[in-house]
């Protein structure tokens, strides 16, 4: 079993940064891969980023490629998202999720998720 814990949300002007993190509890972190989703009020959940369980490959939705970035220390069991040149449409609560699937956008294919972080930006 596999327990994770947000912090880090926040409210922030459009242009700002906030970082994300998200603590896992459980020995099997660093064989997990993890990921960020998140979701607006009346829209759907979306893909955000996702990161291999060595770090070494990561995917991002297009909407925040360049912005983003997602990063992990397996010694912490912590994943985090760095977040710079927000925009008022990334206003959502993000959650962060993780499995040992191999499609990483595919938020079905995540076992573990934790109860998520508000990220409000004004414009």
């Amino acid at each position: 079993q596999v327990q994770l814990v947000e912090s880090g949300g926040g409210l922030v002007q459009a242009g700002g940064s906030l970082r994300l993190s998200c603590a896992a509890s459980g020995r099997t972190f660093s064989s997990l891969v993890m990921a960020w989703f998140r979701q607006a009020p009346g829209k759907e959940r979306e893909f955000v980023a996702a990161i291999s369980w060595s770090g070494g490959t990561t995917y991002y939705a297009d909407s925040v490629k360049g912005r983003f970035t997602i990063s992990r220390d397996n010694a912490k069991t912590t994943v985090y998202l760095q977040m710079n040149s927000l925009k008022p449409e990334d206003t959502a609560v993000y959650r962060c999720a993780a499995g040992y699937g191999t499609q990483y956008a595919f938020a079905p294919g995540y076992a573990y998720w934790g109860q998520g972080t508000q990220v409000t930006v004004s414009s």
